[in-house]
């Protein structure tokens, strides 16, 4: 679902439009909503970006967004993807003056979690360097670090076992960001070994971790 800038709310309480969607009953209830923003990259494991979607939107109480970066728009259909979609246009399409919104830092007061997956070589050494050159490396350079920020790697195997990719990764957990670890398997491109995104139920299963340990899970 592509943005309207006219159905986004004003600077001072950001809250990105999303559509309702019938939740699970057998999921444990959150005790307050709870906002997720998904960062997707330009790996082929953004394939799985509607599926990710879907299964967190099965926990009751969860909003969602997304933020793509323009490569990432390769690999999935926005008509596949069930709530507001944000890119690098969305930004500069809202802000005409001083007074207009800044949508990078409005992404990060909405969220109370950020979770990028995939995050592709690239953007992981972006993110390591500091270099915020789009709106998801934009919104990872503002973010809150008093809030939790997962990320899982996806790249080739090659790419995983080059040198620079464990410093990037270990700077990122020195930031205070949770890595949620790549697999072993068989990789579209053809080559076995590390380096594919974790799968989707691991993914989910961290992020359901995460809102126990932050006080969003009710105790049963």
């Amino acid at each position: 679902m592509e943005p309207s800038s006219s159905k986004l709310p004003g600077p001072e309480v950001t809250r990105p439009h999303m559509e309702s969607r019938a939740t699970c009953s057998a999921a444990a209830p959150l005790e307050r909503q709870f906002r997720v923003l998904i960062g997707v990259t330009g790996s082929v494991a953004a394939l799985k970006l509607p599926l990710l979607v879907s299964r967190l939107l099965d926990i009751p109480g969860l909003e969602v967004a997304v933020v793509t970066t323009e490569r990432a728009k390769h690999f999935y259909n926005p008509q596949d993807v069930p709530v507001t979609l944000y890119s690098d246009a969305d930004e500069w399409e809202m802000w005409k003056c001083r007074s207009d919104p800044v949508l990078h830092i409005d992404l990060r007061r909405w969220a109370d979690l950020m979770l990028v997956a995939p995050l592709d070589a690239n953007t992981l050494g972006k993110v390591a360097s500091g270099i915020c050159d789009n709106l998801l490396t934009c919104v990872i350079r503002a973010w809150d670090r008093s809030k939790p920020l997962l990320f899982c790697p996806a790249m080739n195997t090659a790419m995983w076992e080059h040198p620079l990719t464990e410093q990037q990764v270990g700077q990122l957990k020195a930031f205070g960001y949770v890595e949620i670890p790549c697999v072993a398997k068989k990789l579209v491109c053809g080559d076995q070994g590390l380096g594919a995104m974790a799968e989707v139920g691991t993914i989910v299963d961290k992020v359901k971790e995460v809102l126990f340990q932050h006080g969003g899970f009710q105790q049963s």
